[in-house]
């Protein structure tokens, strides 16, 4: 238990997804432009990644890795279909962010036109296949330490996403210079956040 906790805050605050590896910047400077289209995509991130690590380490653990097969025959323990790992975490990360598309136009549709095109552009965001890759490279042990890693990386692109949106609500009351309106200073607001995330690896885990 103690193992699954570290994997999670790790991956909120030390291996952030945006401030660390800068992977979904596209969705995060385009959505967060208001706290509530940020909270939802946010959680729209969660669901995904919550769903498609643990969906992609059982089909690393029992379809794709060499020798993952054998329990199907012995004569399939020389198999290797990791050259379809790409390929197949794509597949997954698509449908589950389809089923989220149909959910959020279903209950929520003012959330669904805010969203736009971001929404099902979540199946190409670098943050979602980049938990399935990092999860593959890390060889996790256990299905639940994927679901620890999906979910802690879910949450803290959901932390950098809501808190930039939130700074970004306020700065419009400041008198930034006319250069740095907009994405100037977003990037520098980013940039400031990421430096100051890096006290977190101080945390011995």
């Amino acid at each position: 238990m103690q193992e699954l906790f570290n994997i999670f805050v790790k991956s909120i605050f030390i291996d952030n997804m945006i401030f660390a590896y800068f992977l979904g910047m596209c969705s995060y400077l385009a959505v967060s432009k208001t706290v509530k289209t940020s909270m939802g995509l946010g959680l729209a991130v969660i669901f995904v990644l919550v769903i498609t690590v643990p969906v992609d380490y059982l089909m690393q653990k029992y379809l794709l890795s060499a020798g993952a097969l054998s329990w199907l025959s012995p004569e399939f323990a020389d198999v290797d279909l990791s050259f379809l790992s790409f390929i197949m975490f794509i597949a997954v990360i698509a449908s589950m962010v389809q089923l989220v598309e149909m959910i959020v136009e279903k209950f929520t549709p003012a959330l669904y036109n805010s969203l736009g095109i971001f929404l099902p552009l979540i199946a190409v965001n670098c943050a979602i296949l980049g938990g399935s890759l990092f999860m593959q490279e890390r060889e996790y042990e256990t299905i639940w330490q994927a679901t620890s890693f999906g979910l802690g990386s879910g949450v803290g692109w959901l932390l950098a996403i809501v808190g930039i949106a939130a700074i970004r609500e306020k700065i419009r009351y400041s008198n930034v210079p006319a250069p740095l309106r907009g994405l100037g200073i977003t990037f520098i607001i980013t940039g400031l956040m990421g430096i100051a995330f890096m006290s977190f690896l101080g945390i011995k885990l």
